[in-house]
């Protein structure tokens, strides 16, 4: 059927609507019926091509792309998804990346329609290219609190788009889309890579990795990989900015009369020397004890707020205690 005109077979014009298109078939194919053809083989090969006409030009789908393509229609997928591939990487500019040169008629649509098949070359096309860097791409990383305190590590998978082997990226073979990539020419790739987190990252960090990223289609450079971070809550420390702040709890009598505590950080316990008299919820602050600042040597604060423990189970002795305490200083 390549170079038939589905609607000359049907004797309708191009703009016909579908009644008219389903009463025109019925006309042709009582006329070209094998019944009432009996042993003339024309007929009966005309009747198989009414047939595949109105087969066509009844499906509202497969008609639009007859009407855009023609005898070439069932390529129509294959042809938009090489116009999408090829719009992504082109600038119809003088300074653009890319600068094409028509002659005759050539433009739009038309354009990529005669250089899928070749033609453009034989009328006036000409195309100067320059190398393209590929797309960036971004990956999602969780990390604890420990791990951006210290730094860490991750192997990430990434799904990345290469030329197709098929085709070398063209889309096409010998003139027609190619079958494997389905004319876009790339090939979807998972590549697994291992990835460095810098100690000082916080939620919404976006961590740039050179170089990393989607393969440019022609010469050039590749794209870059950016991690996005979110750091998980933790259930001792608070982290606001660079500053840890974390709760410690203090015995009622160390409190009264002074001592020393030990404050929880990222990196182990220190010890915390508690003047007489503390009051429940003052907060000290130790320099440096915080989170690093991101790309620098220095560290935020640790800010350590004390939580006054009050006793419990207390003994006859305690309580009286207590009450000759609270004799002395009444409330």
């Amino acid at each position: 059927m390549a170079g038939k005109n589905y609607y000359d077979l049907l004797g309708v014009k191009k703009g016909a609507s579908d009644k008219e298109i389903k009463q025109a078939y019925r006309r042709m194919a009582r006329k070209y019926h094998p019944d009432v053809n009996a042993g003339d083989k024309s007929a009966e090969a005309r009747f198989k091509e009414i047939n595949a006409a109105y087969e066509l030009l009844s499906d509202k789908d497969n008609r639009k792309k007859y009407d855009k393509y023609g005898d070439k229609w069932q390529y129509a997928d294959q042809f938009e998804q090489a116009a999408r591939q090829q719009s992504q990487y082109r600038q119809y500019s003088p300074g653009g990346g890319a600068t094409y040169h028509f002659g005759g008629d050539i433009g739009g649509l038309d354009s990529v329609f005669e250089e899928l098949f070749g033609g453009a070359r034989t009328r006036g096309f000409s195309r100067r290219s320059q190398p393209r860097r590929g797309q960036d791409l971004e990956s999602p990383i969780e990390v604890t609190l420990e791990e951006a305190y210290s730094g860490t590590s991750r192997t990430i998978s990434l799904q990345m788009e290469t030329p197709c082997s098929a085709c070398k990226g063209s889309g096409m073979i010998q003139n027609l889309p190619c079958s494997v990539c389905r004319g876009s020419g790339v090939a979807p790739d998972i590549k697994r890579l291992e990835v460095k987190i810098p100690a000082g990252v916080a939620t919404g960090s976006r961590v740039r990795i050179a170089g990393k990223g989607q393969p440019s289609y022609g010469s050039g450079s590749s794209g870059d990989l950016y991690l996005k971070i979110t750091v998980k809550s933790h259930p001792k420390f608070e982290r606001h900015g660079d500053n840890l702040h974390v709760n410690v709890p203090v015995p009622l009598a160390t409190a009264v009369l002074g001592g020393e505590v030990q404050v929880p950080t990222p990196r182990g316990k220190l010890a915390l020397k508690i003047p007489p008299e503390t009051q429940n919820g003052r907060a000290f602050r130790l320099a440096g004890q915080g989170m690093p600042h991101l790309g620098k040597s220095a560290r935020g604060d640790l800010m350590a707020r004390v939580s006054v423990v009050l006793p419990t189970k207390l003994s006859d002795k305690e309580k009286e205690l207590f009450r000759q305490l609270s004799e002395i200083r009444p409330a």
